[in-house]
């Protein structure tokens, strides 16, 4: 992942008296998945329409595939062909089928993917006939995304996919990032759902107030991968714990203790969840 996809260096946004980003530099790598993450009104969604060009920035610098977002006329035309953006919530064409809305979706890409592939792609072919409004939540988003793929694009916004999945439609849902993650597409995902950006991201990017307080893997994100963890075992009867940098060394004192399995034995690292919250102070989100 040496070439840059996206580059910002500086990026101030206010609003009024408000400061909504300040100075914020970041790089996303071609065919890497960066999810943001922040608390409700940390810039997050700021940043990311400014990417996508919806948003007018008050400062720095800002690249997208190679091109200013605020450009206009025919090099916007032949930029936006280059990037799909699947928003929180739509409801664009209730009364067509997915077929309909597909192929007429299709017409606006000079070089779309085949309308019959892409709804193979996000697993609505047993609903090609059905009405947008007769899709569940779950079948109206994989809908959102066929349209943000629909025109082959380098880069991919997607902006809180899965709201308002059950467990069994996020998990398929995250099947199909990953494929289209391993076809080369960069991916920018914003989400409050920690386990989705575990599971989805290489890298995150922690967001508050307006600034990027941390980046890193899902591992090492917050110094995760250093935390002191919690080894709990049963000993004469009692349950007792300890917190250690040095889980292995703890379990291998333990265990020579005892001829045997060790009863009730667990090491516990702090969950990302546990770093989230400490990094952004528990805000609300």
């Amino acid at each position: 992942m040496s070439k840059t996809a996206v580059s910002v260096r500086g990026l101030v946004k206010s609003y009024g008296e408000t400061k909504a980003v300040r100075g914020v530099d970041f790089d996303l790598y071609q065919g890497e998945v960066l999810a943001f993450l922040g608390p409700n009104g940390a810039g997050k969604t700021t940043i990311v329409e400014i990417l996508e060009g919806f948003r007018d920035r008050d400062s720095g610098q800002v690249s997208v595939l190679g091109v200013d977002p605020t450009v206009k006329g025919e090099s916007s035309r032949l930029w936006r062909n280059r990037i799909g953006i699947v928003v929180q919530s739509t409801s664009d064409a209730a009364d067509l089928t997915v077929t309909e809305t597909v192929q007429h979706f299709a017409k606006f890409y000079s070089n779309p993917r085949n309308p019959d592939e892409v709804i193979s792609i996000v697993g609505l072919d047993e609903k090609r006939k059905s009405k947008g409004r007769e899709l569940s939540g779950g079948q109206r988003r994989r809908l959102d995304v066929a349209l943000g793929i629909l025109g082959n694009p380098e880069l991919l916004f997607l902006d809180e996919p899965t709201t308002g999945f059950d467990p069994e439609a996020r998990r398929a849902f995250w099947e199909l990032i990953k494929t289209l993650r391993s076809d080369g597409t960069t991916i920018l995902l914003t989400t409050h759902y920690l386990e989705e950006a575990e599971a989805l991201a290489d890298r995150l990017m922690v967001i508050n107030r307006g600034q990027i307080i941390d980046t890193g893997t899902p591992q090492t994100i917050g110094g995760r991968n250093k935390a002191e963890a919690v080894v709990k075992w049963e000993e004469n009867g009692a349950l007792r714990e300890v917190k250690t940098t040095s889980p292995t060394q703890a379990v291998s004192e333990i265990m020579s203790r005892f001829d045997g399995e060790v009863p009730e034995l667990q090491v516990l690292r702090p969950s990302l969840e546990d770093i989230y919250l400490e990094m952004i102070d528990g805000e609300s989100e």
